[in-house]
């Protein structure tokens, strides 16, 4: 059985593999979700991660179909207990910002699409520098006492307003954050290491990392002269256009060769070895695609294999 990690100072227990939803009604119907989210949990995962936008990008869909069909299938299952269930507030087409009115209201449509009387962990999706951190510290500290949220975090936001955030809490004894989650991966150092990171040590906050496979790049499969059919090809293919794409692929195969592991499964690894780092979020929308993202819960690189990618991917 695969050990669960604390999640930053809080009581959540997570596996080291957050499944993202954002898949769940766009490229995965239903029944496709229903098996990947069946398939991750018989492998002992417990962490989901969605967000009350997903997918509005998509034509006729309006937000919120990846929490609807969250919630069909814990309902299905009867399984709401033994699911760490995040998801996000701020990018709604129905509920934009952060205000506190808003907040309180887009955490009610979410709580009425996943069918559960809470959310386990909240985040803000993208922060807002125009409402002040008292009123969004507010708003979910609110949420926490109402029952409607156990724990609160943040998506997207600046060193400075994060920090103003945690002093705002430990000023006023609210509900502070417990987690974060940065874009950031192995071709995308700059977007977290730094300010951000050190801030999120010294207080104790984990780091759940989306794009941790920088949309599929990091799966291996975008190759010279290689045509991959995927909605996000050309964000992923550019990659192989720079030096440290390239440096960063070329370490990745070794290591994984050595390993017998696929290359996704070692990419994770890399970021699971991270400071602060919990669980990275990657998501698939069918089952094949699991294994290669399970693998991270058993796979432990050397220090000279972690060095060697961390020297492979600097800028």
């Amino acid at each position: 059985m695969t050990s669960l990690r604390k999640l930053g100072s809080s009581d959540l227990e997570v596996f080291p593999l957050a499944l993202g939803g954002n898949v769940f009604g766009w490229t995965a119907d239903q029944d496709q979700s229903f098996a990947v989210l069946d398939a991750y949990t018989a492998a002992g995962g417990n962490f989901v991660d969605s967000a009350d936008s997903y997918s509005a990008w998509v034509d006729g869909n309006s937000g919120g179909e990846s929490e609807t069909v969250l919630g069909a299938w814990l309902a299905a299952r009867g399984n709401r207990d033994d699911v760490v269930l995040a998801t996000k507030v701020s990018q709604h087409p129905d509920y934009p910002g952060l205000t506190a009115a808003n907040i309180e209201a887009a955490a009610d449509a979410s709580l009425r699409r996943l069918g559960t009387d809470h959310i386990d962990l909240y985040y803000t999706h993208f922060d807002k520098p125009e409402v002040p951190v008292e009123e969004i510290i507010g708003a979910l500290d609110a949420l926490v006492k109402a029952g409607k949220v156990r724990h609160i975090a943040a998506s997207n936001i600046s060193a400075e307003r994060l920090a103003a955030s945690l002093e705002f809490s430990d000023r006023e004894g609210l509900a502070r954050y417990v987690a974060l989650q940065p874009h950031y991966n192995l071709v995308s150092r700059d977007t977290y290491e730094g300010e951000l990171r050190d801030l999120a040590e010294q207080a104790g906050l984990a780091a759940v990392p989306y794009y941790a496979l920088a949309a599929g790049f990091l799966t291996g499969k975008y190759r010279p002269g290689a045509a991959v059919d995927s909605p996000r090809a050309g964000g992923a293919a550019k990659h192989l256009e720079t030096e440290r794409g390239r440096r960063v692929l070329t370490a990745l195969d070794e290591i994984a060769e050595a390993h017998d592991a696929p290359v996704a499964t070692v990419a994770l690894a890399w970021l699971a070895a991270q400071p602060t780092v919990a669980a990275p979020i990657a998501s698939a929308r069918t089952v094949e695609q699991l294994p290669a993202l399970l693998g991270v819960a058993e796979l432990r690189l050397t220090q000279d294999e972690v060095a060697r990618l961390t020297r492979a991917s600097s800028a």
